[in-house]
């Protein structure tokens, strides 16, 4: 398939290192705050139930890689994620267009109807787009920061409910649990044990970054953490995320969430961390207060569009 010279096609093992430059070149000219690195790009390529050769689409101009769009099954909840970028020096092309409309015809084949995506609030040109091809918005999620030296924690183990890391060998208990924890929540795709390892062991990454908390002997939330050295290393003030945070439905409004959060924060702390990001869904005001609550203000949004795969572009 063709756009004037441009050629869209699917990925291969040999793009590899054009891939990566394509990220690198574009977050040089039009920073964002995305930290690129090839082992970054490689993990996310790996990732189960993940196909590039069929599931990613690149564009090509005299060999070398202008644009890229992925695509994500989320078969438990029947939607599919788009996500890619076009390098700036090559926009206002029909690049984009190109790519989104071979991403539908790839969800079009799976029989899932959903496809969504996520852009910056303030990316005026990605929401012209996304209204041109006719995707309507559903929903704002709030990206929040914490300056985690402002915040005074309280000793560990003060009234909290038991806490312990997780072990190697035990994805199949946090699986499980976090299934539960977000089975209400808007977006979540249940996760597998085979994602959960993966997640769990890719590079810079260890069962060590999760914390369980129990009551009773039976656990009711966690606190998920992630931080990248290589990243850090380059940063003037180290970043810490909170990747995902959840408690069980039955033990909420009892105070376990803001434990639970103090134990992330607590070991990001212990970790040298300065700042500590998240996202969190604006319909969630249960857990917007949470953070508020402890100092974390919202710095961005992001806009959820969606779109039926089987309509044409």
């Amino acid at each position: 398939m063709a756009g004037g010279s441009y050629i869209i096609r699917n990925y291969s093992s040999k793009d590899f290192d054009k891939y990566v430059q394509l990220h690198v070149e574009s977050e040089q000219l039009e920073p964002s705050g995305r930290f690129i690195s090839a082992q970054g790009l490689s993990d996310n390529l790996g990732r189960p139930n993940f196909s590039p050769e069929t599931d990613l689409f690149l564009a090509e101009l005299s060999g070398n890689l202008v644009g890229c769009l992925s695509v994500t099954f989320e078969p438990g909840i029947q939607r599919a994620l788009l996500d890619g970028l076009v390098h700036p020096l090559h926009r206002r092309t029909g690049i984009a267009t190109e790519l989104f409309s071979s991403g539908l015809q790839r969800i079009n084949k799976s029989g899932i109807t959903s496809a969504q995506v996520s852009v910056l609030e303030t990316n005026a040109s990605a929401k012209r787009l996304l209204n041109h091809l006719t995707f309507k918005f559903i929903r704002h999620f709030f990206e929040m920061r914490l300056d985690i030296n402002s915040v005074r924690l309280p000793t560990a183990g003060q009234g909290a409910p038991n806490s312990r890391r997780l072990k190697q060998g035990e994805e199949n208990l946090l699986a499980e649990l976090q299934n539960r924890c977000f089975a209400d929540a808007w977006g979540f795709n249940p996760n597998t044990e085979e994602e959960i390892a993966y997640r769990l062991n890719m590079h810079g990454r260890s069962p060590d970054d999760v914390i369980l908390t129990y009551l009773d002997d039976l656990p009711v939330g966690y606190c998920w953490t992630i931080t990248n050295a290589e990243e850090n290393e380059k940063r003037e003030k180290s970043k810490g995320l909170i990747h995902m945070l959840g408690v069980v439905p039955h033990y909420r409004q009892q105070e376990i969430g803001k434990a639970i959060l103090h134990n992330g924060l607590t070991d990001l702390k212990a970790k040298g961390v300065d700042a500590v990001e998240l996202t969190v869904d604006s319909q969630n005001p249960a857990a917007c207060s949470l953070y508020a609550s402890v100092g974390f203000e919202v710095y961005a949004k992001m806009e959820w569009y969606e779109k039926n795969a089987k309509q044409a572009i």
